[in-house]
C-alpha cells in the first residue's frame, strides 16, 4: 500500500526502516532521501510505526 503519493512511499518501506530500528518519519523520510511534500502521510506513516515497533516485554 502507497502511504505517502508525493513520494512513492510504500508501508513495506516503514515496515522494514522500523525493523531496523528507525522510530520516527523523520528518521525514515531522510533515510529514503526525500521529505514529507503535502503532510496527508504523516498520521498513517506514525500509525504504522507504532505498529511495526516492537514492543517493551
Amino acid at each position: 500500500m502507497y502511504v505517502c503519493i508525493c513520494n512513492a512511499l510504500r508501508q513495506s518501506q516503514i515496515e522494514a526502516l522500523v525493523r531496523e530500528g528507525l522510530r520516527c518519519e523523520k528518521q525514515i523520510y531522510r533515510r529514503l532521501g526525500c521529505r514529507p511534500q503535502c503532510g496527508t502521510c504523516l498520521p498513517v506513516a506514525r500509525a504504522l510505526i507504532r505498529e511495526a515497533a516492537p514492543q517493551p516485554a
